[in-house]
């Protein structure tokens, strides 16, 4: 079984569905399956103790590094601060077992360990990111994991293709990095806005919704993942009645908030980081517009317990790309941070981190360029393996391998893109967490 049909089967109340995305996609492109709310009442999917919520686990100590010589250094550029800055914990830890993982196994890399050095990515409204590449491409590493803002992302890109080292972002989702020039040195984890914006959208309309609202971070991430709803909500014959953008940094969002509601949506999206923590309160408690008919994306699916009023987002629901961790991976996660609360794009960085490795190992170099040109082979077209030692001990018998990894079977494109992922659904209760609904697998090829 590989692990991302683990992760699905992990939770009693799971479904998944299918959507193949060729062209475009609607609402009938999505194949019917048991949900969880076909399962139980909506007033207990919307309450307090949500269907789905994961069972606490404890801490599971990481391997022990074994004494021996560094021989692949790798960066990190992910957000300590800034308004992404709760996706960092998660991705950093999830290097972090990934980086333990390989250090403890018998093979490592060529014989040694791995060494990360951690930096932080900050946001559009700082410079912090290309100091941060500057400094670690100074240091000499071969590849770099993130940043998890595509926006972030673009403003140091360039600066590693010209010093041929590998970007690797668990979390960028826009559209553009497909057909970037980047001579091979960028690829992702995590799938492009294409799916996601599609799952989105027929969520919507599969909900009822015929007016949609729209409030969108006016950079690529917020303007992809609209475009692709937009595709969606239309082909299934309902609209768009408002879409109004703001830019990062901005903390008053009233004018783009009243031009929504004078529209009359039965729904709004809000395609936003950490300005939802202004957005939602204004919608709910000030304006009086339904939480429950709110709908949320990876930059902003987080647990709002202690920022929102108890019931401010009961009934909404949010999409994530990536299955559900499952305990396993959750007390490994822990392990590597026991204050983790949410757990987003965490096997999408341990995944990312395993596969620079792995093509190392099956380059037989930590050049970055040599990395680069063996990532698409250690993830399709050989034997299945699903963990670094697993894999290195495959490439060491001479074998082709298939990683497929913690976040779903991976298979990168030639553009360096995953061509299948899922996206998770997730609704929101009383208290202001969420908690997984249904899961959509999808296929970009």
């Amino acid at each position: 079984m590989s692990v991302f049909t683990k992760a699905a089967s992990g939770i009693a109340i799971l479904a998944a569905s299918a959507l193949v995305l060729s062209g475009c996609a609607a609402a009938e492109d999505i194949e019917e399956t048991e949900t969880a709310a076909e399962v139980v009442s909506e007033e207990e999917v919307c309450g307090p103790d949500l269907v789905g919520a994961l069972p606490a686990v404890e801490p599971i100590a990481l391997p022990e590094a074994m004494d021996r010589e560094v021989t692949l250094k790798l960066g990190s550029i992910l957000p300590v601060t800034g308004n992404l800055a709760f996706l960092g914990p998660p991705e950093i830890a999830g290097v972090d077992w990934a980086i333990a993982e390989i250090n403890g196994s018998e093979s490592g890399v060529l014989g040694g360990n791995v060494e990360i050095l951690h930096r932080d990515s900050g946001d559009t409204t700082t410079d912090i990111a290309t100091q941060s590449a500057t400094e670690l491409v100074n240091a000499g590493v071969s590849g770099i994991i993130g940043a998890a803002s595509s926006s972030v992302s673009f403003t140091f890109i360039d600066q590693l293709v010209a010093a041929g080292v590998v970007h690797f972002s668990p979390a960028n989702t826009s559209p553009r990095f497909t057909d970037y020039e980047d001579d091979g040195y960028y690829f992702r984890t995590a799938p492009s806005d294409v799916l996601q914006g599609r799952i989105l959208g027929n969520l919507i309309t599969q909900d009822g919704n015929l007016r949609i609202g729209v409030l969108y971070l006016n950079d690529d991430y917020g303007i992809g993942l609209y475009e692709n709803a937009k595709v969606a909500i239309e082909a299934a014959g309902s609209e768009i009645v408002a879409a109004e953008p703001y830019s990062a940094g901005d903390n008053v969002l009233s004018a783009q908030i009243d031009a929504i509601l004078a529209k009359s949506p039965d729904a709004i999206i809000v395609l936003a980081f950490d300005e939802i923590k202004v957005a939602v309160p204004e919608l709910v408690n000030t304006k009086g517009f339904d939480g429950g008919k709110i709908y949320l994306v990876d930059g902003n699916l987080s647990d709002y317990s202690a920022d929102f009023e108890a019931g401010t987002l009961n009934c909404a629901k949010g999409t994530l790309p990536g299955v559900l961790a499952t305990e396993n991976d959750r007390g490994l996660l822990l392990g590597a941070d026991p204050t983790l609360t949410d757990f987003s794009y965490a096997n999408e960085s341990y995944d990312a981190t395993i596969i620079m490795a792995l093509a190392a190992v099956q380059a037989g170099s930590v050049e970055g360029s040599a990395i680069r040109d063996n990532i698409v082979s250690v993830t399709r077209d050989g034997e299945k393996c699903v963990s670094f030692q697993e894999c290195v001990t495959l490439i060491e018998a001479g074998e082709d391998i298939d990683f497929d990894g913690r976040s779903g079977p991976i298979t990168m494109s030639d553009k360096g893109d995953p061509t299948e992922a899922y996206i998770g659904i997730y609704q929101y209760g009383m208290d202001n967490s969420y908690a997984a609904l249904e899961v959509v697998y999808g296929n970009l090829e």
